[in-house]
């Protein structure tokens, strides 16, 4: 039986990546995705989300605009520079339009109403900022035990991409990630960056991934800015699939090792601020977060292009 899945998102090209992805893997039934602030703007992530469904062929699948903010403090800064002013390397235009406007209910209504219906618990895989998580845990505490887990990339234990301390989606809102990490009713996995950065998607990956039919075509299409981006910053002509292999993880669950931890987040004003600092004394205060750091790198990248290539 597959498992329900809700993706929450903020598209992104390695948010487009994951969501094609998911939409291939036979062992999850993909029942919502819902779009938050972060990449960019909310209006174009959850257009985006509608549309990189369209070219999924799953426009069943119904799309809820959620959070278009930080919950307190202002968001630091957008992505632009890495996904392109549309969040879809300049390709938004080119896929096909949403096939229905975006759910009266919202992220968080939708994202009840999932779990209400499900008769089995329900993965959110959040890849983005984790405000709409964090107001669904707040606003319905009696459908925690409908989660079986939430697996969501962000964060890090070392440097981060945006500061020194913070990667992009845990810096986005770091009051958010603190709910959500810091909370006891539902298992969380957190994919960061130390483990997503040395999973590379190199030339070879791309050509193939453009060789895998026309979605594939046009995901190689959508991801030209960002691998650009990255060569510029790093010097590596890649591209680092974040969202994707969280999403792998969800799917698979066991794709990636982890290790226990209670993790905090910072939510001073401070150099720290949305610094993830995992509390490593034996007994550590607060519930276990299963922090990803390790897996079989290529096995991920070949099962990420593999599902997508499904998709023709």
């Amino acid at each position: 039986m597959p498992t329900p899945l809700i993706i929450d998102t903020d598209p992104g090209v390695d948010d487009a990546v994951a969501i094609l992805m998911a939409a291939a893997s036979p062992e999850v039934d993909l029942r919502a995705v819902t779009a938050v602030f972060g990449n960019v703007p909310l209006a174009a992530t959850t257009r985006n989300a509608g549309r990189l469904l369209a070219l999924a062929g799953r426009p069943e699948v119904p799309v809820g605009a959620g959070a278009a903010r930080p919950l307190v403090h202002a968001q630091a800064e957008r992505a632009e520079r890495w996904h392109g002013g549309d969040g879809l390397g300049g390709r938004a235009t080119a896929l096909p339009a949403p096939a229905a406007p975006p759910d009266p209910r919202g992220a968080v209504g939708l994202m009840a109403a999932v779990l209400r219906e499900a008769s089995e618990p329900v993965t959110i895989a959040p890849i983005g900022p984790l405000t709409n998580v964090a107001l669904l845990l707040a606003v319905h505490p009696e459908l925690a035990p409908r989660i079986g887990r939430i697996v969501w990339m962000g964060g890090t234990l070392g440097a981060g991409n945006v500061t020194g301390a913070a990667e992009f989606n845990a810096l986005c809102d770091p009051e958010a990630a603190h709910r959500v990490l810091t909370q006891a009713d539902v298992p969380v996995t957190m994919v960061p960056l130390d483990l997503t950065t040395r999973c590379p998607a190199g030339p070879d990956w791309v050509e193939a991934l453009g060789a895998a039919g026309s979605r594939g075509l046009e995901l190689a299409q959508i991801i030209a800015h960002y691998r650009a981006a990255y060569r510029d910053r790093y010097g590596v002509d890649a591209v680092a699939l974040h969202d994707a292999v969280a999403v792998l993880e969800a799917v698979l669950p066991g794709t990636l090792r982890t290790t226990p931890m209670a993790v905090r987040v910072a939510c001073d004003l401070g150099p720290a601020r949305g610094a993830t600092v995992p509390a490593r004394r034996p007994a550590p205060e607060g519930p276990p977060v299963q922090v990803a750091h390790d897996a079989d790198m290529d096995a991920v990248l070949a099962g990420v292009l593999e599902r997508v290539g499904r998709l023709g």
